[in-house]
C-alpha cells in the first residue's frame, strides 16, 4: 500500500474493517484507541505511522516490554498491541492479513463464498483430518480476503497478487509459513482443476522446506511440572477437569484435540485401557488407562462434570455447557496454573499443552524406550518426527557424543 499520513491510514483501515464485518461496538473501541495514537504522533511531530514509534507509545502506556518478559500482560495490553500490529500490517499490505477476529469469515463476494464451500467439500473428499480442513479453510479465507481488499476476484489472480499475499506472511515462523504456502498451493490446484483458473498457479508459490530437526522442543523440568500439578485446586469442579486433562497429556501423550474429543465410549474400564481414533492421523491407538489418570477422570465424572447428555467427557463449565471447540488449544489453562505456581512465562518457550507431550517423549527416550514405540504412543507417522526429542535431552546428547551406536 502506498504510504499515506496516519489519519488517512486509519480511515482506509476503518473502511476495510467495515467491509469484513467488524461490529460497531468493536469499531468504537478501535476508534478511541486510534484517536489516542494519532494524538501521540501529532504531539511528537510525526505525520506517518511507524510501528517502532507506536510501540514506544504502548510501552509508555502499560510498561509493555517489562510485562511481556515477566508474562504479566493483561488482555487490554494485548488488545492495544494488536491494534498497533493491525495498523502496521495494513500500512504494509493494504489488507488485514492476520486473523484478529476468528469469528469473521472476511469474505463477502458471493462467488468467493461459493468457492469456499466447494473447496471445503473437496477437502472432505480428500479425507484430510478435521484440523487440516479447518486450517485450509482459514488459509483460503485469508487469501480470498486479501484479493477482495485489492478489489480482485479469483479469475483475475495475477503474479503480483501471489507475491503480495506471500509478503503478508512475513513475521510468521518458518513452519507456519511452510504450512500456509502449502495450503495456498492446494487451493490454487483446486481452482485449476475446477476450471476457475485456466493456468495452474500453484507452481508460482515458492517452496520453503523447513527442517524438522532445526528446532528444539520445549520441555518441562520435572520439579516445575510437579508444581503445576500441585497448584490445581482438585476440590473445584473446573480443577478436577483441568487436572484430568493435563494428566492425559503428561502421562499418555494425547494431543489436546484428542483430549477434547475423548468420549465415554473411548474408556474401556474393564480392560483398563483407552481406545481412540487420533484426529490428526486417523489412526487407532490403544493406551493403558493408568491408575492416576483413571482416578482423576472418575473424580471429575462423579464430582465435577456438569449434567449433560454430551458424549464428550470434558465440557466447558460456563454457559453454554458444551465441549471445547476445536480451535481452543487449552493453552490458557496451562498459563493460568503457571501463574498460580509462580512459574516463569517466556515468549521464547512454548508453554501450551503440546509442550507436555514434548516432555513425555523426552522422558521416554531417556528411559531408552524404542523410538518406534514412542512414535506409536504419540501418533507420529514418521520416527524422524520423534527423533527430534533427542535434542531436548542433555543426558542423551552427552551419551550420543560418547556412543555413536546409540539408537
Amino acid at each position: 500500500m502506498e504510504k499515506v499520513p496516519l489519519k488517512e491510514l486509519v480511515g482506509f483501515l476503518e473502511q476495510e474493517l467495515l467491509r469484513i464485518g467488524y461490529k460497531e461496538g468493536t469499531l468504537l473501541y478501535y476508534r478511541a484507541n486510534w484517536k489516542r495514537i494519532i494524538n501521540h504522533f501529532e504531539s511528537i511531530g510525526e505525520d506517518f505511522f511507524s510501528e517502532a514509534v507506536a510501540m514506544e507509545y504502548v510501552d509508555g502506556k502499560c510498561d509493555f516490554f517489562t510485562k511481556e518478559k515477566a508474562g504479566l500482560l493483561t488482555q487490554s495490553n494485548i488488545y492495544l498491541f494488536r491494534i498497533i500490529r493491525m495498523l502496521g500490517d495494513f500500512q504494509q499490505h493494504g489488507a488485514v492479513s492476520r486473523r484478529y477476529m476468528r469469528s469473521l469469515s472476511k469474505v463477502n463476494e458471493q462467488i468467493h463464498l461459493e468457492i469456499l464451500e466447494s473447496f471445503h467439500l473437496y477437502c472432505k473428499t480428500c479425507e484430510y483430518s478435521l484440523s487440516t480442513q479447518k486450517s485450509y479453510q482459514r488459509i483460503t479465507e485469508n487469501f480470498l480476503s486479501y484479493l477482495e481488499a485489492r478489489k480482485h476476484f479469483v479469475k483475475d489472480i495475477s503474479l503480483s497478487d501471489l507475491t503480495g499475499y506471500v509478503n503478508t506472511l512475513t513475521g510468521y515462523s518458518y513452519k507456519m509459513v511452510e504450512f500456509m504456502l502449502y495450503g495456498t498451493r492446494v487451493f490454487l490446484r483446486f481452482l485449476h482443476s475446477e476450471k476457475y483458473l485456466s493456468d495452474d498457479l500453484s507452481e508460482r508459490i515458492p517452496c520453503i522446506q523447513t527442517r524438522r530437526q532445526i528446532r528444539i522442543p520445549s520441555v518441562w523440568e520435572h520439579d516445575d511440572l510437579l508444581k503445576l500439578l500441585d497448584v490445581i485446586d482438585r476440590g473445584n469442579p473446573s480443577g478436577k477437569r483441568d487436572y484430568a486433562m493435563i494428566l492425559l497429556v503428561t502421562r499418555l501423550g494425547l494431543r489436546s484435540i484428542d483430549v477434547k474429543h475423548l468420549t465415554f465410549a473411548c474408556l474401556k474400564w474393564e480392560e483398563n485401557r483407552i481406545e481412540l481414533i487420533q484426529s490428526k492421523s486417523h489412526k487407532p491407538v490403544i493406551l493403558p488407562l493408568l491408575k492416576d489418570v483413571g482416578w482423576a477422570i472418575i473424580d471429575y465424572l462423579k464430582n465435577g462434570r456438569p449434567t449433560s447428555d454430551s458424549p464428550y467427557i470434558f465440557l466447558r463449565h460456563i454457559a453454554p455447557i458444551v465441549p471445547f471447540s476445536d480451535e481452543d488449544h487449552l493453552s490458557q489453562i496451562i498459563i493460568k496454573y503457571m501463574r498460580m505456581a509462580k512459574l516463569p512465562i517466556s515468549g521464547k518457550k512454548k508453554v501450551g499443552m503440546h509442550s507436555l507431550r514434548h516432555t513425555l517423549a523426552t522422558a521416554l527416550l531417556e528411559k531408552y524406550v524404542p523410538i518406534q514405540e514412542i512414535a506409536d504412543i504419540l501418533g507420529h507417522q514418521d520416527t524422524d518426527t520423534t527423533a527430534v526429542y533427542l535434542k531436548s535431552s542433555l543426558k542423551l546428547l552427552r551419551e550420543c557424543s560418547l556412543n555413536p551406536e546409540l539408537p
